[in-house]
């Protein structure tokens, strides 16, 4: 599996969960090529990543000077994926609430489909430990998302997985969006396309160490960007 699976975590401000979540992927995936992209972190994570590049020589790492967006931390391992002829690249977030058990069923299903990801709507009470406020705003996402583009893939996730050799790049990376609007648009268009997408049903819980990157400001410019996203895509 050396050359065949590039997992890629982007990482902010996460050194309370870097060793937990590295422990969770060797139980579960050993072996596994892991490429941390670190936004400028300033509480540690950058000297817990380059602890474990000391212990496993397959753990890899890109240090950006600041913040620059999930989205563009996603597009960036997907491309250096393909540059080093990984055929399948696995992005998940390194906040807990992405459990690494997950790897291996969605290994398998990749290998008859074209992208896998994870939705939080195919099981009741998967967002049970959430606050209400947060479960109403992700739920109000999801069915915009539905209603305005038709789609009921939870493509607001990061949990996913693409076959390189199916999957082409440009198609990957054709939105511009570089923060979280890249999940959902990236999704969206895939499916439109005409990709074979699979959906494994998860449940997500409350992160328990560190806090949410996602800012009120985050949220209201998703909103309008979906609307601008729909008006633009209807017309097309």
């Amino acid at each position: 599996m050396s050359k065949e699976l590039l997992l890629v975590i982007p990482t902010l401000n996460e050194f309370g969960n870097i060793q937990k979540i590295y422990k969770k992927i060797q139980k579960n995936t050993p072996n596994i090529n892991i490429l941390f992209i670190d936004d400028g972190s300033k509480d540690g994570s950058q000297e817990t990543i380059l602890s474990l590049k000391k212990k496993n020589k397959k753990v890899h790492y890109i240090f950006r000077p600041k913040k620059m967006g999930i989205g563009s931390a996603h597009k960036q391992g997907i491309k250096l994926a393909k540059k080093k002829n990984f055929q399948y690249v696995c992005t998940m977030d390194c906040d807990g609430t992405h459990d690494p058990m997950h790897i291996r069923m969605m290994l398998k299903l990749i290998k008859v489909n074209d992208m896998v990801i994870t939705n939080r709507f195919l099981k009741k009470n998967s967002l049970k430990d959430w606050d209400l406020k947060r479960k109403i705003i992700t739920k109000l996402r999801y069915y915009l998302v539905w209603i305005l583009l038709g789609t009921k893939l939870d493509g607001s996730g990061g949990f996913r997985f693409y076959d390189l050799k199916k999957v082409k790049l440009q198609d990957i990376l054709v939105t511009k969006d570089n923060n979280y609007n890249f999940f959902w648009q990236s999704a969206f268009l895939l499916e439109k396309k005409g990709y074979k997408i699979a959906e494994i049903p998860i449940n997500l819980p409350n992160r328990v160490t560190g806090s949410s990157k996602m800012k009120v400001s985050d949220i209201i410019s998703g909103v309008l960007n979906l609307f601008k996203f729909f008006i633009i895509h209807k017309i097309l």
